[in-house]
């Protein structure tokens, strides 16, 4: 089955729409692979309507619920969850109409919004990228922040707790800004910057680490020579407008940590909910053991440590180790999904 969770958004044309879409799956595809999961790459995307309507809770209710009823429609080839624009309640509202979904409220059985661990994978893929450039530790390190969102705050609050010299943070949700500002009260070593949708000055901030977690797309041949962090590392998925942008940084001597490396605690989360529910559960707790070979410490040193060995780009050797791993046949169900998706595609689906 493909599992990845569903974005809720603006777009600006159909092909944008669709673009987003076939990338996120495909680099849903390649996290659960280097993450060791049993699941294929999915993702779902719906766009927001004109004006404001998006926050109305009603309306979010019935479209979430007919999001579910089409989810049923596919026979199971795709599980969803929370993505960015998406709340847990959303996610139990889809749930009211399909058996199809992830992350959904404790309440109803689930493991809630995945965010937090999300930062905490972020935080050890940052922590070898650290060792791999030979900077010691986080302590004393100045950060940027793109984004202080579901996951840039959790992980904001991690860094502090690292011992950072300093977060400067970028956020262009006005409400969310302010609801920031009274979380950390007067915390010296925070600046937070209120920036318009898509502003991307933050990337030019003097730092050692960037972490984009806001939106796709932004480090481009546009931004990246203004860059002057060390290492770039961030939860936000589609970080490179293009593939081949991560040579663009190598050339700069910017070390990247390709997102779906780092990010993959979400999906982690709530992709094996299905077994049951533990509070201190060790499948989970195992990939920020920095000791595991399949940890996310471990794997992104391996990612950072092969490139530079081969001379491909990080990205490149990332999306290498994960297409391989996804050649592994589940060892029970094989491919079983395949034929359900021939079964929906040659039935009347499409215009029932």
């Amino acid at each position: 089955q493909a599992a990845g969770g569903v974005r809720f958004r603006g777009y600006s044309t159909v092909e944008e729409y669709v673009r987003d879409g076939m990338r996120l799956a495909l680099g849903m595809g390649r996290k659960n692979a280097l993450a060791g999961l049993w699941w294929g790459g999915g993702k779902g995307v719906c766009a927001h309507p004109p004006g404001e309507k998006h926050r109305d809770l009603e309306y979010r209710r019935t479209l979430f619920q007919e999001y579910g009823r089409f989810l049923s429609s596919l026979h199971g080839c795709y599980v969803t969850a929370e993505d960015s624009g998406v709340t847990v309640t959303d996610v139990d509202n889809v749930f009211s109409a399909t058996r199809f979904a992830t992350c959904i409220s404790p309440s109803l059985g689930g493991s809630g919004n995945p965010s937090i661990l999300t930062a905490h994978g972020v935080l050890c893929a940052m922590e070898a990228a650290v060792e791999f450039r030979g900077l010691g530790s986080l302590k004393d390190k100045t950060i940027a922040l793109q984004g202080v969102g579901q996951v840039g705050l959790p992980l904001l609050k991690l860094l502090l707790e690292s011992g950072v010299k300093k977060v400067i943070a970028a956020e262009s949700s006005h409400d969310r800004a302010e609801e920031v500002r009274k979380l950390l009260g007067d915390e010296p070593r925070v600046e937070l910057r209120e920036v318009p949708y898509e502003d991307n000055s933050i990337l030019a901030v003097e730092c050692d680490i960037l972490s984009p977690n806001a939106w796709g797309g932004v480090l481009r041949a546009e931004t990246i020579p203004a860059i002057q962090a060390k290492i770039v590392c961030g939860a936000t998925n589609n970080q490179l407008h293009k593939s081949t942008d991560d040579e663009l940084m190598r050339e700069r001597g910017i070390t990247y940590v390709p997102d779906f490396v780092c990010n993959r605690m979400g999906i982690v989360n709530c992709a094996n909910e299905q077994y049951g529910l533990l509070e201190e559960d060790p499948l989970k707790l195992r990939h920020f053991d920095k000791s595991w070979e399949e940890g996310i410490f471990a794997v992104t040193l391996r990612v950072l440590r092969e490139a530079e060995k081969t001379g491909l780009t990080n990205n490149a050797t990332a999306e290498k180790l994960a297409d391989a791993a996804a050649q592994q046949q589940h060892p029970i169900m094989g491919h079983r999904s395949i034929l359900v998706i021939r079964a929906v595609t040659a039935s009347s689906w499409a215009t029932e």
